[in-house]
C-alpha cells in the first residue's frame, strides 16, 4: 500500500480533482478552477473553495424549511394539540398545547454549514485571512444555531430539487469534519489524517476513476458490480462476496478495472519483479464469473497509482485482454486525464 510520504506527492490540486469526481461533482472543477492555486494543504484550498461557494450561497438566499415548534400557549395559533392539552389540564390554566410551522433557516443543511465555518475559523492550520474572511460570512447565519455534530447527524439531512444547490457545499462540509473535528486524537491535521487512512484514500482512488470514466466517455456506464458464483453445494451463502471496484460498459463491450491504491505495481521476489499475484488472481476470477454469465469476454485491468515508474502490460490470458498499468497522480491535471482516456481505448469505442 502506499505510505502518507506517498500520497503527499500527489499535488493538493489533484486531490481536489479526485475528490470533486467522487461525490459526482465534475463540473466544480471548472466552475471553480485550481489550477493556478498554490495551497499549503487540502484543508486551506477547502477553506478557500467553501468560501467562494457559501459567498454564492448567501446572495442566493439560505434554503428554509418548515420547522415545527410545540408549546403552551394562551394564544391560539397554529394547530392545536388537544391529547396533550387534556393530560395536562393546561386549559385549566387558560393555555393549550398548540403545534406551529415556521418556515426557519435554522435547519441541519445550514447547521453543518455554521458548524464547518465556525470550526474552521477557529482552527489555527487555516491561514488567517481565510479565517478572517469566514468570520465575516458567519453572522449571515445568526439564525441559524450552532450544535454539535455527529457522525449520525449527515444521515439527517435529505436533499431534494429545490436545494439540490446545496449538495457540493454540504460535501465539502461533511469531509472537512469527518476527517477533522470527527478525527479522534490530532483533530487538526486535516490532510495527514486523511493521508493515514489507507482505506479512506483507496476508496477515493477508486470512485474518482469510476466516476472520471463515467462522466468523460459518453454513453458510458461504470459502476460497482456484484457477481454470483456459479455455484452448487452446501451452503453456497458462505462464499465470500465478489464484487468488482469498476465494471465499465459501453455499447457491447466491458472492461472489468480493479483499482489498487498500492506502492509499487510489481512485487519483488528474489529481486526479480512479478505482477501481483494476489492482484491478478481476482481479477481473473472476475473476468471468468462475468464471461460464465454472459458469454462475452470482457478486458481486465489492474490500475495502480504511479510512484516509481510507469507500467503498461498487455496479455492475454485463457483468451482475456488483461492489461496492468499505472496512471502518474502527481503529474498535472491534463496528464492525468489523458491517461485514464488512453488506458481503456482500443478496448471501448469512444
Amino acid at each position: 500500500m502506499l505510505s502518507s510520504n506517498d500520497i503527499n506527492r500527489i499535488p493538493v490540486k489533484n486531490l481536489y480533482y479526485m475528490l470533486v469526481y467522487a461525490w459526482d461533482h465534475p463540473y466544480e472543477k471548472d466552475i471553480i478552477s485550481v489550477y493556478d492555486e498554490d495551497e499549503k494543504d487540502l484543508l486551506n484550498l477547502l477553506s478557500k473553495i467553501l468560501l467562494i461557494k457559501v459567498k454564492s450561497l448567501i446572495k442566493r438566499g439560505l434554503y428554509k424549511e418548515y420547522t415545527e415548534n410545540k408549546e403552551e400557549s394562551s394564544i391560539i395559533r397554529g394547530k392545536i394539540l388537544f391529547k396533550e392539552s387534556i393530560q395536562t389540564f393546561s386549559h385549566k390554566r387558560g393555555k393549550m398545547h398548540i403545534l406551529e410551522e415556521d418556515m426557519s433557516h435554522d435547519i441541519p443543511h445550514n447547521q453543518l454549514i455554521k458548524a464547518t465555518l465556525y470550526y474552521l475559523s477557529r482552527n489555527e492550520e487555516v491561514e488567517k485571512q481565510y479565517r478572517d474572511e469566514i468570520k465575516k460570512v458567519l453572522p449571515y447565519f445568526n439564525s441559524v444555531s450552532l450544535i454539535q455534530i455527529n457522525h449520525r447527524f449527515f444521515n439527517m439531512i435529505k436533499l431534494h430539487r429545490n436545494n439540490q444547490h446545496y449538495q457540493f457545499i454540504l460535501d465539502v462540509c461533511q469531509f472537512i469534519l469527518q476527517n477533522s473535528l470527527l478525527h479522534e486524537g490530532d483533530s487538526n491535521k486535516l490532510f495527514q489524517n486523511f493521508s493515514r487512512d489507507h482505506q479512506k484514500v483507496a476508496r477515493l482512488f477508486e470512485n474518482f476513476v469510476k466516476n472520471f470514466y463515467r462522466k468523460e466517455i459518453q454513453g458510458a456506464t461504470a459502476k460497482s458490480e456484484m457477481m454470483q458464483w456459479p455455484a452448487e453445494g452446501d451452503s453456497t451463502d458462505l462464499l465470500p462476496i465478489m464484487k468488482t471496484d469498476i465494471s465499465l460498459r459501453l455499447g457491447g463491450r466491458k472492461i472489468i478495472i480493479d483499482t489498487k491504491f498500492y506502492k509499487d505495481g510489481l512485487a519483488s521476489h528474489w529481486n526479480k519483479e512479478t505482477v501481483h499475484s494476489a492482484h491478478l488472481y481476482q481479477l481473473f476470477a472476475y473476468l471468468n464469473n462475468d464471461v460464465y454469465y454472459s458469454n462475452n469476454k470482457a478486458t481486465g485491468i489492474l490500475l495502480y497509482p504511479e510512484v516509481h515508474k510507469s507500467i503498461n502490460l498487455y496479455y492475454q490470458i485463457h483468451g482475456f485482454d488483461v492489461k496492468i498499468c499505472t496512471v502518474d497522480l502527481a503529474q498535472n491535471w491534463r496528464g492525468i486525464h489523458e491517461r485514464l482516456l488512453e488506458i481503456v481505448k482500443g478496448h471501448l469505442e469512444f
